[in-house]
């Protein structure tokens, strides 16, 4: 890619700021609004949603609890209580059929964060950093459980950049913000996605449920594709894309990637409006290239032998 190029540039020139950036408003506004319903208590003292995203009580009626705290509660010998056990059952299940990690790029506080690292990285034109292991969120996961079962506590509430930022937010604090400031500052001078990709135990947890998740990106529209790498450029997990847009023939263009966000960043970007949201059944691919690009690489005739 041209590194003076700015990703999305040319989509927002061919289809307007909507088309070119719907994905990344909608989850914006996702992100706010989940926020807005447990802010309602604390600010206005309409209790909506109690809690954090640990943990919650909406409307006194729905449970929902993050299936890796009641990990972390047995790991520690602690047996939770029925309306845990019934409020992560309700959030695996969800999680399993929508894709695991729709909750780091929809839900999650610190995905704004770190997308904004993630910006600043390409402003400053920071190509190099420290290449972790993909497994390392996975040790980080088992520490997370280890440390549990020698402490008897759950331990990685004591220090979830998660549920900090969400006290923090809500209840007007500040003490947790160096932490929130810490991962950014990670992400862009030491590694690309680092915290998201590659240390968080929670993104490393939702990940081991987006195996088969119904809910997919598919790069449908690959004929089309000019390699402007503007979709690498801005993937949190750009190895996900290659073996959907690089397939041959009628290889499957889903990406079936369980690393895939579904953040939908790729489909805003991308000028020739390659990918789409689908299911993962859903293995149709454009065969009919637009008409301007049958005639852009429509062979001159001086050149027909």
């Amino acid at each position: 890619m041209n590194a003076n190029r700015n990703p999305g540039a040319e989509a927002r020139d061919e289809h307007g700021f909507w088309v070119a950036s719907r994905w990344l408003v909608l989850r914006r506004l996702t992100q706010l609004g989940i926020l807005l319903l447990f802010a309602s208590g604390p600010w206005l003292g309409v209790w909506i949603a109690k809690g954090t995203l640990a943990s919650s009580m909406t409307l006194d009626v729905l449970p929902l609890t993050d299936p890796l705290i009641v990990l972390q509660s047995l790991a520690a010998r602690h047996v939770p209580e029925t309306l845990a056990l019934v409020g992560a059952s309700i959030v695996l299940a969800a999680y399993m059929l929508v894709g695991g990690r729709l909750y780091c790029s929809w839900v999650c506080p610190i995905n704004p964060v770190t997308d904004l690292a993630a910006w600043a990285r390409r402003r400053l034109d920071i190509k190099k950093g420290w290449a972790l292991k993909p497994a390392a969120r996975y040790w980080v996961l088992a520490g997370v459980l280890i440390a549990s079962a020698m402490t008897g506590t759950i331990a990685f509430e004591l220090i979830n950049p998660i549920t900090t930022l969400y006290r923090n937010l809500l209840f007007g604090l500040s003490w947790g913000l160096s932490l929130i400031g810490l991962i950014f500052l990670f992400d862009v001078f030491v590694a690309r996605n680092g915290w998201c990709g590659h240390v968080c135990p929670v993104g490393a947890f939702y990940r081991l449920l987006n195996s088969n998740s119904v809910l997919r990106v598919s790069a449908r529209g690959r004929e089309r594709c000019d390699d402007c790498m503007d979709c690498y450029a801005v993937c949190p997990e750009m190895h996900v894309i290659s073996p959907a847009l690089k397939a041959k023939d009628n290889q499957s263009p889903i990406i079936a990637d369980p690393d895939c966000t579904s953040c939908g960043r790729c489909i805003d970007v991308c000028p020739e409006r390659v990918f789409t949201f689908t299911h993962r059944f859903d293995h149709k691919i454009d065969r009919q290239m637009p008409p301007e690009k049958q005639s852009a690489r429509a062979v001159p005739l001086d050149k027909v032998a």
